[in-house]
């Protein structure tokens, strides 16, 4: 039985789209956890709380924008390739990939942000700036998979 390699274009853009939501769905989770036990120690801290719980959440806008290139640039570009299948099983490699960068960076970096989220009593909030830069680290991987992704399909003559 063969694949229609639009279907698996898209399929590979939905897969990336699910991946980047699970990671920032135990992302958030992860922290906003945290931020629970803190605001009960400091409920002052719930602007800084809200924010660090909330970074978790671009990586879901990042595959977001992987799936709206792939189903406007890539899908209509698929038939006229020399092997149509191979390129639909390349998009969905594709989007293999981003599930797995935005799911991991966005999963860890709910970790980082629910550390520096335990400290901020303790710290009476100045640790902000800093978990801020060290979340910011594990959202560099998330940034590289949109990259990384656009590349590939440009390279593969898709965008």
């Amino acid at each position: 039985m063969a694949f229609d390699p639009t279907a698996l274009a898209i399929l590979g853009g939905a897969i990336g789209l699910a991946g980047g939501m699970a990671g920032s769905s135990i992302g958030v989770g992860i922290a906003a956890s945290a931020g629970a036990g803190t605001l009960a120690e400091e409920p002052g801290q719930f602007r800084n709380v809200i924010l660090l719980s909330s970074l978790p959440m671009t990586q879901t806008f990042y595959a977001l924008i992987v799936l709206i290139l792939i189903i406007t640039t890539v899908v209509p570009k698929i038939a006229g390739m020399p092997d149509p299948g191979g390129s639909g099983l390349a998009v969905l490699g594709c989007g293999i990939f981003v599930a797995s960068t935005e799911g991991f960076s966005a999963a860890y970096q709910g970790v980082i942000c629910a550390s520096g989220i335990s400290l901020l009593p303790k710290t009476k909030g100045k640790l902000l700036t800093t978990t801020m830069i060290l979340a910011v680290l594990v959202e560099l991987w998330g940034i590289l998979g949109i990259v990384f992704s656009v590349l590939t399909l440009s390279l593969l003559g898709l965008f």
